[in-house]
């Protein structure tokens, strides 16, 4: 049972969560880290689904590395990552794609990118479709590419939201997960694992937060759920919370970003693979392949958007054989056969999460900002959706953490 009383209460042990509560401590405050799971790391998560085979479920690349805290993090505790990745292929059409074609695709980035960034300041905001070329044979492969990046198709996506991410192309995936990496330098901090939040009442001189497992009382609170979860209403807030706080959530809801991996018993591909393949086949959904990253015999695809609720919805099995069909037309139908084992992830249906990274609608970039506001100097916010320049990254969570908890523990009295 709970309990206690501290001078701030924090909901949620994910990134933001543990980073929150790893400030506090260095400061010497009195708090309680209360997450609903029965792990912490949220939409980090790591699992080794074979001896010497970890897995990233949820985040895996540092991305932006060159302005990343977690890799200077990463090489002190040990960790590993793949900075100099070689170039991918693209099969499509029936065939490898050559340098005419890639170039091709190199120009359409390039378009919709100085279509996008050309937006006045003051000329309102757009749908990421309604400002990139519709007519290009390789349209549906950068709509694919926002639907990874953004975890929403290109029709539900502002395009100030995409402009402001602050992107280096440094994008570096983590060999011992980075599930791993954010368990072992922020999860020692004290947690009360199984502890859903279900009220927040802050209708008094402290705040009471209601679990199953008892209550916590705190002068403050930094809630650090998805906004999936707050969206839902699963945590009832007492009073409500104001309508330009409701506003802002439901601007940013989560998106679907899941992975799919085929685990191999031997190495099929051989050491001239490229790092990445992307299968497009007329109007079916493509998908990008990492083929024996770090040398591990699998291979690892990803869905997004609209299409990876779709495919989650069809069952593990399903997205096992989507992966699979898209691998076969690319390299023969017996590819396949030396496939031991498949995994799929389910970021929608998680209880606790409900999706995987927030968008903001198109004319709804400034919500994060306002996300991220406290209310009356007592309810705090932090979150991937709370960072309005490395927004959808573990690092945008770790930054938005501290800067709560900073917030939150200065103005203590």
């Amino acid at each position: 049972m709970l309990g206690s009383s501290v001078d701030i209460a924090i909901v949620g042990a994910g990134i933001a969560g543990l980073s929150a509560a790893s400030a506090l401590r260095q400061h010497n405050v009195d708090f309680s880290l209360l997450e609903a799971s029965h792990r912490i790391g949220g939409r980090a998560y790591t699992e080794e689904v074979m001896p010497g085979l970890p897995l990233d479920l949820g985040c895996h690349w540092l991305h932006s590395a060159d302005l990343n805290p977690f890799v200077e993090i990463a090489g002190r505790h040990g960790f590993h990552y793949d900075s100099s990745r070689k170039p991918g292929a693209v099969f499509a059409g029936g065939d490898w794609i050559g340098p005419d074609q890639r170039n091709e695709i190199r120009r359409l980035h390039d378009r919709n990118h100085k279509q996008m960034a050309a937006l006045p300041e003051d000329g309102g905001d757009h749908a990421v479709v309604d400002m990139t070329d519709r007519d290009s044979p390789w349209t549906a492969l950068i709509d694919y590419e926002v639907s990874l990046d953004m975890a929403h198709d290109p029709d539900a996506v502002s395009v100030r939201d995409v402009m402001s991410y602050r992107r280096t192309g440094e994008d570096w995936p983590v060999k011992e997960g980075f599930g791993a990496l954010i368990a072992r330098c922020l999860g020692d901090v004290p947690v009360t694992l199984n502890a859903a939040v279900e009220r927040i009442d802050w209708s008094g001189p402290k705040v009471r937060l209601v679990t199953q497992r008892g209550e916590v009382s705190a002068k403050k609170v930094i809630v650090t759920t998805s906004t999936g979860i707050l969206g839902s209403g699963d945590i009832r807030f007492d009073p409500q919370l104001p309508e330009w706080k409701n506003e802002a959530i439901s601007s940013l809801p989560l998106g679907n970003h899941n992975r799919i991996y085929l685990i191999f018993d031997r190495d099929v591909f051989g050491e001239e693979a490229p790092d990445r393949v992307t299968v497009m086949d007329g109007d079916g959904a493509p998908i990008s392949l990492d083929i024996r990253p770090f040398g591990y015999n699998i291979v690892h695809g990803m869905t997004g958007g609209r299409f990876a609720d779709w495919l989650e919805r069809a069952g593990m099995e399903a997205s096992a054989d989507f992966a699979m069909e898209k691998l076969k037309e690319a390299y023969g139908s017996s590819i396949t056969r030396h496939v031991v084992r498949t995994l799929a992830t389910a970021w929608r249906g998680d209880p606790w999460v409900k999706g995987a990274y927030a968008a903001a609608q198109p004319g709804q970039s400034h919500q994060r900002s306002l996300l991220a506001r406290p209310i009356d100097d007592c309810l705090y916010f932090a979150g991937e959706a709370c960072s309005p320049n490395s927004l959808a990254t573990a690092h945008g969570a770790y930054w938005s953490g501290i800067e709560a908890a900073e917030a939150a523990g200065g103005s203590l009295t």
